[in-house]
């Protein structure tokens, strides 16, 4: 849809230029009187090198160890004049803050928080077609753990904050930095800890994080998703007992075998189809853009043919099914000591992902009912995860996102959009922050299906753009009109 524009700051006034469907043009206006419009190419490209160094410090979680790469980009904050601070979590993991402030009285509920995390899930390097943490650039992709989750956001909010500094944009309201920790595991230095310590070093109003969409489709943008909400993770831990003996004389209460059974049903166990509001407002746009037949359905989900819709919706992407209903993705097995011997206690993990609202108590209770074996109990990990608002759909930065996203990608539709994974936004909704997730990098489905995946990569072009899209963004919501 093509949204209508309100000329935020001059800068815009002269920036877009009518470009093609999904598409973003280089300008040659000249610059506003409240700043320097960037050279979008070269800032992309330093960018790009920013972001290759920090592939290569291996920030894997656990340990995470991030000070390296928190002094890296502090180093460059420094460097451009920024005023910024290491903050720290443990012995080897800081975050770094870095703020432009607005005047010398601002008022943090005005602030704009720009936030990434430094650290990377871990990998399998041999399945990987390449060095996983050597920032390999080959067939018009950067590979490496941490391109698309989290460290292209943290080198793109780097470049626009550098952009804002070295323009000389006018501020309206402060914009602050923050490269954390931890995200991947939200143990003691992720960003639950870091609110509690140093809140005041990053409070704020508002904020751009990670987990939204710009999805690719036969080389178009396709549609925009403003990550609004997201689902609850909690794990799971599956118990089953039996009686330990010589692996030679086999016992039908083997607890391997009894895990095993279980962890079928629980598998082959699809839970009750549950719209929220926000899934809704995203299926009622996406409906209007996707082929006809696979809109018929996702309209169909408000019908009393709506468990039908879901299984054919189900069918066709595996992120569609997780919106609409809670998940159980089992994950880790243990069990034994021995080859030859039959353990007495059998283990598995079960991820599970609530849609807001939702309580692990009932997933508890069916999986009980749907296993109906009493030699299996649940128990549910002692820290779940912060069941948080969603963030409001009629703030102004939602409107700026909005309507920056109609003129960087015309025609392209923009939705409410639900994230399946866990972010740091929850705990700042619950510190009363309109938190938006923006991945702003075009992607295809498949592409984005890389994250947490082997051969995790980002096409050079989309990284181009989405350091282009998300500085748009923050012009247009902090810059003084």
């Amino acid at each position: 849809m093509i949204r209508r524009f309100h000329f935020c700051t001059l800068l815009f006034a002269l920036a877009f230029a009518g470009p093609a469907h999904g598409q973003i043009v280089q300008t040659t206006a000249p610059a506003p009187a409240q700043g320097t419009a960037p050279d979008f190419n070269a800032l992309s490209q330093e960018a790009l090198g920013w972001l290759q160094d920090l592939v290569r410090i291996n920030t894997t979680s656990p340990p995470g160890n991030e000070l390296p790469a928190a002094k890296y980009v502090a180093d460059i904050l420094t460097k451009e004049g920024i005023p910024n601070e290491l903050l720290e979590m443990t012995p080897t993991r800081s975050i770094v803050v870095g703020r432009l402030n607005a005047s010398a009285m601002s008022d943090p509920s005005r602030a704009l928080l720009l936030l990434a995390h430094l650290d990377v899930v871990g990998v399998s390097p041999d399945k990987w077609t390449v060095d996983p943490f050597a920032a390999v650039i080959k067939d018009g992709y950067i590979y490496g753990r941490g391109t698309i989750d989290d460290k292209g956001m943290v080198a793109a909010n780097l470049a626009a904050i550098v952009a804002l500094k070295r323009g000389g944009v006018a501020l309206d309201r402060d914009v602050i930095f923050l490269a954390d920790d931890d995200e991947e595991q939200g143990g003691e230095a992720s960003i639950k800890p870091a609110i509690a310590k140093y809140w005041d070093k990053f409070a704020a109003g508002f904020a751009l994080n990670e987990e939204g969409r710009v999805i690719l489709k036969d080389g178009k943008v396709q549609y925009v998703g403003i990550q609004a909400s997201e689902k609850v993770p909690t794990n799971v831990t599956v118990i089953a007992t039996g009686t330990s003996g010589h692996a030679s004389v086999p016992r039908p209460d083997n607890a391997v075998v009894h895990l095993a059974t279980a962890i079928g049903k629980i598998g082959a166990y699809q839970p009750p189809v549950n719209l929220t509001a926000i899934v809704e407002r995203y299926f009622e746009a996406l409906s209007k853009v996707e082929p006809d037949e696979t809109g018929k359905w996702m309209r169909a989900l408000e019908t009393e043919r709506k468990e039908l819709a879901a299984k054919r919706l189900s069918d066709l992407s595996p992120v569609w099914n997780s919106m609409i209903r809670d998940t159980i993705a089992p994950t880790m097995l243990q069990a034994g000591v021995r080859a030859n011997v039959v353990p007495s206690e059998a283990r598995a993990n079960l991820n599970v992902r609530l849609l807001p609202g939702d309580a692990i108590q009932t997933v508890i209770s069916n999986l009980t009912s749907l296993v109906n074996d009493p030699q299996i109990r649940f128990e549910v990990a002692a820290d779940p995860g912060s069941p948080a608002p969603p963030s409001s759909l009629d703030s102004p930065l939602y409107h700026t996102i909005e309507q920056v996203s109609g003129q960087v990608f015309p025609g392209t539709a923009v939705m409410p959009f639900m994230s399946t994974g866990a972010t740091d936004s929850a705990q700042l909704r619950l510190h009363n922050v309109q938190a938006y997730g923006l991945l702003p990098f075009p992607l295809t489905e498949t592409d984005v299906l890389r994250m947490h995946a082997d051969d995790e990569r980002l096409p050079l072009d989309s990284f181009r753009k989405g350091v282009e899209y998300l500085y748009r963004i923050v012009v247009a919501f902090v810059a003084k009109k």
